[in-house]
């Protein structure tokens, strides 16, 4: 593993398996009666969000304190950062705090490189979403959940999804989530196809290595796993589709589409969903879609995250009962 996690991009097809292989490990520990281990203990994670979060915030905060690492929460609403701080006088509180990790979420893509190549701290950084950038802990969870529905449990270990075909489907433009998945299912080896309305595809996606359809139909059929995304009207300023109705009647997905999916395929969605949108509640309720299960993964891939940056070379989990007891 490199100092921070920036970008998925950054991740060899070993260095994602290494961190898919750990969450495993990591994903035991939820199944004891004590969930906790004491690798990190002593440690400080700061989790710097500037942007409003439920899932990614919570799921860090879980990840570090089950780690046994203190834990400081950050929001930008409140603080000194409304008063015009910079993120640069930010930063140097921090590293006086003695920050060993921190964990960024921010509106402006870049700032978690900025902020880990500027020598204003000396901790680890962690991308929890820059901007339209990327979102790489939110592809390592995508992949892991993939992993464990279409190989298995106990037979992904150490596999990746070589062959495998996913589906992304909606508001590419300003998905980060997109992005680093784009990076991620391509390093394991997936062929990937984006399907959105022409307006929502970016400039350069030809660049891209996957495949971009503008219809949703064809591509069900061929598909193992289906990501829905959130159509992201926060950071719209002009009119991308005509109309909602419209919007769901072409790219959404109901029943009657999930039915044109094979068998073992599955639905997928980062969350917040758009019921009624993009996916309906039939569909977000069934038995095929995984996003509350992404959610629980996620606190695995973080704590796999946080170990490898913070944890040194000690097994990330151990069977001794001195351990469990802690």
């Amino acid at each position: 593993m490199k100092r921070h996690l920036i970008s998925a991009a950054d991740l060899t097809r070993d260095d994602a398996i290494l961190i898919l292989d750990t969450a495993e490990e990591m994903a035991r520990v939820a199944d004891r009666p004590i969930k906790k281990l004491p690798t990190l203990r002593g440690r400080t994670v700061v989790n710097l969000f500037f942007e409003d979060s439920t899932r990614t915030r919570i799921s860090f905060e879980a990840a570090a304190k089950r780690l046994s690492a203190d834990v400081i929460n950050f929001s930008a609403k409140g603080s000194s950062v409304s008063k015009g701080e910079s993120l640069k006088d930010t930063a140097l509180t921090l590293e006086a705090m003695g920050a060993d990790a921190v964990v960024i979420r921010h509106h402006a893509s870049g700032a978690p490189y900025r902020l880990a190549n500027s020598g204003w701290i000396d901790g680890a950084v962690v991308n929890a979403g820059d901007g339209t950038h990327e979102h790489p802990t939110q592809a390592l969870l995508d992949a892991f959940t993939m992993r464990r529905r279409l190989v298995g449990r106990d037979a992904g270990t150490g596999r990746d999804l070589e062959g495998r075909r996913i589906t992304i489907v909606g508001d590419i433009l300003h998905s980060r989530v997109a992005r680093s998945n784009v990076h991620l299912l391509t390093t394991l080896g997936a062929h990937v196809t984006l399907v959105a309305p022409p307006t929502l595809v970016p400039v350069g996606v030809e660049t891209w290595p996957c495949d971009v359809s503008y219809g949703l139909d064809d591509v069900l059929p061929k598909s193992d796993a289906v990501m829905m995304l959130r159509v992201q009207r926060e950071r719209m300023n002009a009119a991308f589709f005509p109309t909602e109705r419209e919007y769901s009647r072409r790219y959404g997905l109901d029943g009657e589409r999930m039915a044109r999916m094979p068998e073992h395929a599955v639905v997928m969605h980062p969350g917040p969903m758009n019921r009624g949108m993009e996916i309906t509640a039939e569909v977000a309720d069934s038995d095929r879609c995984t996003a509350v299960e992404q959610v629980a993964n996620g606190v695995s891939i973080r704590m796999a995250v946080l170990y490898l940056l913070l944890g040194g070379n000690e097994p990330a989990v151990t069977n001794s009962r001195t351990e469990e007891n802690q």
